[in-house]
């Protein structure tokens, strides 16, 4: 009996050492440096982000007044300087007249009076690599 104790003991701390050599070889991770490459991969796109958040909130905060100024009861029948007056007060209130020019403003004859807002955003990025973001956005005004 001591025999088959032994053997089955022995057979058992054989599969034991199978088994823990198994699991290291399965155990996987990230090293040190792949660890430094995926956080230095998400540190540029954060930045980049940074960097392209205001433009597009600028955006859309130009998108908004253009769209108050088109809803108001007559105003296709306001003059050219008040129109403009009214979409620059709006931006300058939203913090938003950086990029918005007056000149960027045009006001089109057509099918009825539509306002068109075409600009232009600059932003540096890295060096001498830019991020160029061009807008365009036409509402027709309100009788």
């Amino acid at each position: 009996m001591t025999v088959a104790k032994r053997t089955r003991y022995s057979r058992s701390t054989h599969m034991d050492e199978r088994m823990q050599t198994m699991k290291i070889d399965r155990q996987g991770g990230m090293t040190l440096i792949g660890f430094v490459f995926v956080l230095s991969f998400v540190v540029f796109i954060s930045y980049i982000g940074m960097k392209i958040a205001p433009i597009y909130m600028e955006y859309y905060a130009v998108v908004s007044a253009m769209n108050g100024v088109a809803s108001e009861r007559g105003s296709a029948n306001l003059s050219p300087y008040d129109i403009r007056v009214k979409i620059l007060n709006r931006l300058y209130v939203s913090y938003s007249a950086d990029n918005v020019k007056e000149q960027h403003i045009k006001l089109v004859r057509g099918n009825g009076l539509h306002l068109r807002i075409a600009y232009e955003v600059r932003k540096p990025v890295i060096g001498n690599l830019d991020v160029v973001a061009k807008f365009d956005r036409t509402v027709r005004l309100a009788n």
